[in-house]
Formats: structure tokens, sequence, C-alpha cells
């Protein structure tokens, strides 16, 4: 296999799935050299090659090793012999950088009979593409129609020569494009080193898997190569790398019209012929396969904050997005309750005075929670959590609309809610949280206002909800003071009215209590 180290295969086919299938298929003798601790392996009873960890066996004197210590025994016996030694092999290969395309940087590189091959003098650089090219798709590359292009004199002898026809590969600009960013204009090299210096490398790059082993490989490899020259002082180009998944959506293909569009299928049916679609995996959304989304639709529909709101919770931006029509009206509707919620509150654009600190513990504790969640969510870029924790604080602030008078009465309280709500939820959904900040009466941009910080101490809550079980089933909730012994939690419980229907005319033979979160009586 030429691919594979200097290209011999020694096969062990017991321990490699590839060696174990040619094995089985031509009938060759297999032989253990790896046993498990606690079982034997029998090559006649083996279904698949056993490739994990084991002692070693039918090895000579590395019998009884493991086999990862056999590894390093195994090859300082062969230094020992002069039979070998340790080695990395590496898998690179040689890349050929020239495409026969138009775009692309042209290769600075004369052809001359005479004097062979000559660079283009630094005085000539750089070389610009022609504009007078044809793109007919077939024979020569672009440029070699190009006659006012290739044909020049050679900077040695004058005599008559061609220029290369071929062009880099486009890696070749993405390789360092970041080091040039810095300072686009600069006419006496690359880039300005002191520029370069100042910014690079790069914080944070954010880009599809697909480029982990192509675009990034070759940054790599340019970057170290500009390190080695002295041109940069820097190892690595990006200091914290996020791939991105990708959007994925069901397959819908009739036997007679194959892929179809979401509009051409009806009640599980082919709206062309009648016949039943079959409805295949959620597969990377592909034009080919026909299933896309239109976004311009959705955000017709929908609206574009809905659209984004969808995206980012759906999946962690590392993993691939599963498109569902039911997550989209999901996000609407959350919208949709935050439009009611403030604008209820606030009475259609009344504007209470005082925010800040709310008197109220709960609430004040929870603004303090949810600023402090979605804050450490969006620097590790959990966005789906952030917006997860957004969903419930406003499912809180809807209680306390609906049960404390303190908060429709007390003007900080709602103010201090309901701005916090804003400002947080306003990188995902930049629109809706503009229009709902000038309804309250800010004049100024929403994205002026200051990200909110949260209060460490206000995080330390004086009191927790305990859920109280009577023989398992939840039959009521009890406010106790943190930490509290259970005495005191089972004399708060007693009292409560709730508690005491399922408990009356009923004996307690016991009560269990999980501080701070549960507290189980068991009665006859």
């Amino acid at each position: 296999l030429m691919e594979y180290g200097t290209g011999a295969v020694m096969a062990v086919p017991t321990h490699d799935q590839r060696d174990f299938e040619f094995a089985k298929k031509y009938n060759l003798p297999m032989t253990v050299v790896i046993q498990l601790h606690d079982k034997k392996l029998d090559p006649a009873t083996m279904q698949e090659a056993y490739v994990d960890d084991g002692i070693m066996v039918n090895s000579g004197q590395f019998n009884g090793m493991s086999n990862r210590d056999a590894m390093a025994a195994i090859v300082k016996h062969l230094e020992e012999k002069g039979m070998g030694k340790d080695a990395v092999s590496y898998k690179l290969r040689d890349w050929g950088i020239s495409r026969q395309r138009y775009w692309g940087c042209p290769i600075p590189i004369i052809y001359c009979d005479s004097c062979g091959i000559v660079p283009v003098p630094y005085k000539d650089l750089p070389v610009i593409l022609p504009e007078d090219v044809k793109f007919t798709g077939e024979g020569l590359s672009p440029l070699a129609q190009s006659s006012r292009f290739a044909d020049v004199r050679c900077p040695k002898c004058g005599k008559h020569a061609r220029r290369e026809m071929d062009t880099m590969d486009t890696f070749i600009d993405s390789s360092w494009y970041f080091l040039r960013y810095v300072s686009p204009h600069e006419n006496n090299g690359p880039f300005d080193r002191e520029a370069v210096k100042y910014w690079m490398p790069v914080d944070q790059y954010i880009g599809g898997v697909e480029h982990a082993v192509l675009h990034l490989l070759y940054s790599r490899f340019f970057t170290k190569a500009m390190r080695d020259l002295g041109l940069i002082d820097f190892d690595e180009p990006f200091v914290n790398l996020l791939t991105q998944g990708m959007v994925c959506k069901e397959i819908m293909k009739c036997k007679e019209h194959g892929y179809l569009l979401p509009e051409e299928v009806k009640d599980k049916a082919c709206v062309k012929c009648g016949r039943p679609v079959e409805i295949g995996a959620k597969e990377k959304m592909s034009k080919s396969r026909k299933n896309t989304v239109d976004p311009d639709k959705i955000i017709e529909k929908y609206g574009a904050d809905t659209t984004r709101v969808f995206s980012l919770f759906a999946a962690p931006p590392e993993k691939d997005l599963e498109w569902s029509d039911e997550g989209v009206e999901g996000a609407y509707r959350f919208l949709n309750r935050v439009w009611r919620l403030v604008t209820e509150i606030r009475g259609a654009g009344v504007r209470g005075q005082g925010s800040g600190e709310t008197e109220n513990s709960e609430l004040n504790y929870e603004i303090n929670r949810v600023v402090k969640k979605v804050t450490d969510d969006m620097e590790r870029f959990h966005f789906n959590t952030a917006i997860a924790a957004l969903m419930e604080y406003v499912n809180c602030l809807y209680k306390y609309k609906e049960t404390s008078s303190a908060f429709s009465l007390q003007p900080s309280a709602h103010n201090n809610a309901i701005e916090t709500l804003l400002v947080l939820l306003s990188p995902f959904a930049p629109h809706i949280c503009e229009e709902l900040w000038q309804a309250i009466g800010d004049k100024e941009s929403i994205f002026k206002t200051p990200w909110p910080l949260y209060n460490e101490a206000a995080l330390k809550k004086e009191e927790v909800l305990v859920v109280v079980q009577v023989n398992g089933k939840i039959r009521g909730r009890i406010s106790v003071p943190v930490d509290s012994l259970q005495a005191e939690v089972e004399r708060i419980a007693l009292k409560d009215k709730k508690v005491a229907e399922w408990l009356s005319g009923k004996e307690i033979k016991k009560m269990v209590y999980v501080q701070n979160k549960i507290l189980n009586v068991v009665v006859i």
C-alpha cells in the first residue's frame, strides 16, 4: 500500500480489521498476539479484529507485558541490536499549487529557450492578470489564449519567451490573508510587520469544519514558514477555533420525479403524480437534493429575528442544526411573548421612574442570575443555552407580573427587569429589542447601552423553594431559609395548608429531607 509508510504492510489479522477481513476471505492462518485480561480470544470464533489494549502473548520475550509497554520495549530491543530505531512518519506530500484557471495569483516565472527558467524581475512585480481573455471552458487555460500576456521578452537575454500560464491555487491567498488584513495598503512588502506584531495572531477563528484539513492546515504551514524566515514572531495563526455544524433537513423523494421541494409535497404525496413520497434522513442542505429552505420566505412570514433565534437556539454552534418548522414557530411564539410582556407592563410606552436594584430579593436574584448565565454562555459560544435562560427569565417575569403587586406598583422593579431582558436578548433578536427599547422611552439605541453586570452577592439566595412530597407525589412547595435544619423544614411543611390536606387523618411514618431541595413525607 503506497499510501502507508514505506509501502510495506505487516499483516496482523487478529488486531487489524482490514487484515482480518482479508485473512477471512482467503482463509489465511491467524494468531492472537494481544489477549484480554478476563477472556481468551480464539481466532476460530472471532467475528472481528480485537483492536483494544491487552496483554502480549505468542510474542517471545515480550509475553506478559501490556501491549503499550511492549511497543517501547520492542523499539529499544531493535535499537540495541542495530536493526532499527524509533522514528515519526509524516504523511505530508508535496503540494502542487498550479491550476489551469484565470482567477488566481499569476506565477512570476518566464520560460526562455536560451536561459531556461527565469524569475520575473522584482521591478516588474506584481504580475497583473490580463482582461482580454476568453472563457471557452475547453482547451488551454484562459491565460494561454492571451498573446499579450503570454508573449514576453526574456529579462536576461531579451529574446522571445513565454510566461507561466498556470495560476496559483487560491489556497495560497487564503493561507495568509489575515496578515494582509492588518495593512491592506502596504506597498513595500506583503504586510506591515509592526501592524502584524500588534494585531496577530487571530484571537478567534470561526469557520466550517470542512476547512480543518485544508485551509487551516495550510495557514499553519505558512505561519510557521514565515516565522522561520523571521517575518513574524508567533507560531500559530489562530488562538481559538470554533467550527460550526451544518444545517440539515429531511430529504423527500418521489420514484417518478426524484427529489422534491417542500411545496411539491402535500399530505406525504407528490403533487405532480400523487404517488407516496419517501421521507429520508436529515442531511446537509443541498440544492441538488432540494432539501433547502428559502430564507426570504421565512423572514417574510416570521421576521429576521425569529430566524436568528431559531438558528441559535436549535443546536450548539459546533453541532449540526436540524431544521424544524415547528422550531421556527416556537421561536416566533417566544418573541411574541416578549412583545406582549413588555407592552403590557409598560402600558404602550408609558415609562416608570427609576431603575437599578429591585426591592424584591427573589426577583433581584433572578435578574442577576440571568445576567450571569447569558454573559458566561455567550463568552463560550453557548448561544442555545443563553436563549434557554432568557426563555426561563421571561416565564419568571410573567409569574411576577401576575402574582406580585409590588412588581406592578414599583417602577424600579419592572424597569430593571424589562431593560435587562431587552439588552440580553438584543444580540439574538436585534430588531424587536430595538423597537421595544424605543417604545419604553429610551432615545438612544439599545446597542449603545452598556452590557448589564451581575452582583455576586445577589446570587446568594436567602431562601429556597423546597418541594414537599407525600408518599413520593408532589403535594406542595414551601419557602425555607437556605440550609435549614430538617426539623425546621418539617415544622414549616406541616403548617402549609396544601400539605396539611394530604396529611389529614394519616399517620406519618418518617420524613426524608434532601437539603434545599425536597422533603418526602411517608404516611400510612
